[in-house]
């Protein structure tokens, strides 16, 4: 009865710290996206991405030297690490490009459709089979990217295009790490900050601007930040279940809104806000279909209205 007891304990806490590092790797994301937008306005965007790939290496360096450098040569799979670098690289850049003039919740309600890309690509490129429940749910969160993008030739803008293709090289990442799982987290990490380095250095010819003591600090700091956002979802995915931290997940897009308003001035519009709900609910649906399905819960125990 007391190892019942201890154990049902211990379950708890390792619950609870997945739900918290979840929640803070989450709000330091936000965080490094507020302090990008920032940055970007001040500094190109290949200046910016430059120096927060040097600054990653500042959390890097020590579980570089753990794991040993000679597994960073020794991979499987070399084209796939190599097309996950390029998508990495094209998502985070062409994030920052977006934020140079759109607000952050813009942005990230984009983004937030990462698990749409990653569900409609799981089938096409992995052979996963998607129900029609799902592919119902991916047509709606399409139709909520259509209602953020706002495609005319009066509303496009090249910073949406942007962003949109930065969220599907998004949801592209997602899916080469899916292929990649036996790769060290060091490993992928290193070779897309690695990748991101080659990038913004070559995009900083002709672009470089010297900055002040802080404004290098602070580019430093984004790299800082951003890797201990990783580090600490990827530990909160090894305490709780998936299923657990995925809604939480959608908080990104909650403090996008509360940094774009505090910081920047910036009001979604309500076409914003019902299209990134869309999105949203989209996405949490099709996640809760794929972990009916994996887990082949019985139909009496699925809720009513589900199945």
């Amino acid at each position: 009865m007391a190892q019942t007891i201890a154990r049902n304990f211990t379950i708890r806490n390792m619950l609870l710290a997945g739900i918290l590092l979840m929640l803070a790797g989450d709000f330091m994301f936000a965080l490094n996206d507020a302090m990008g937008k920032w940055l970007v306005a001040s500094f190109s965007v290949g200046q910016v991405v430059l120096i927060r790939s040097i600054g990653a290496f500042i959390v890097l360096g020590p579980m570089i030297a753990n794991q040993g450098t000679g597994k960073l040569f020794h991979m499987d799979r070399p084209l796939l690490q190599f097309l996950r670098v390029v998508a990495t690289t094209t998502d985070t850049g062409l994030f920052y490009a977006a934020v140079v003039y759109l607000p952050l919740a813009d942005v990230m309600s984009f983004y937030m459709a990462g698990p749409i890309y990653v569900a409609a690509l799981s089938h096409l490129l992995l052979g996963e089979k998607v129900g029609w429940r799902r592919w119902l749910a991916i047509l709606v969160g399409f139709c909520g990217v259509l209602i953020i993008l706002k495609p005319s030739t009066a509303a496009f803008s090249m910073s949406s295009g942007f962003a949109l293709v930065g969220s599907i090289a998004f949801g592209f990442a997602i899916i080469l790490g899916r292929l990649l799982r036996g790769t060290s987290d060091t490993t992928l990490v290193t070779w897309q900050t690695i990748g991101t380095l080659i990038v913004g250095g070559a995009l900083t010819i002709g672009a470089w601007r010297t900055p002040s003591a802080l404004d290098f600090g602070a580019m430093l700091l984004l790299g800082v930040v951003s890797c201990a956002a990783h580090l600490m979802i990827t530990r909160a995915l090894k305490l709780a279940p998936a299923s657990t931290l995925a809604p939480l997940h959608y908080t990104l897009l909650l403090w996008a809104v509360v940094f774009g308003l505090v910081f920047f001035g910036d009001v979604p519009s309500p076409r914003i806000l019902v299209g990134a709900a869309i999105v949203v609910l989209a996405g949490m649906f099709i996640f809760h279909r794929q972990k009916v399905v994996e887990t082949e819960v019985p139909p009496e125990n699925v809720p009513k209205g589900v199945n």
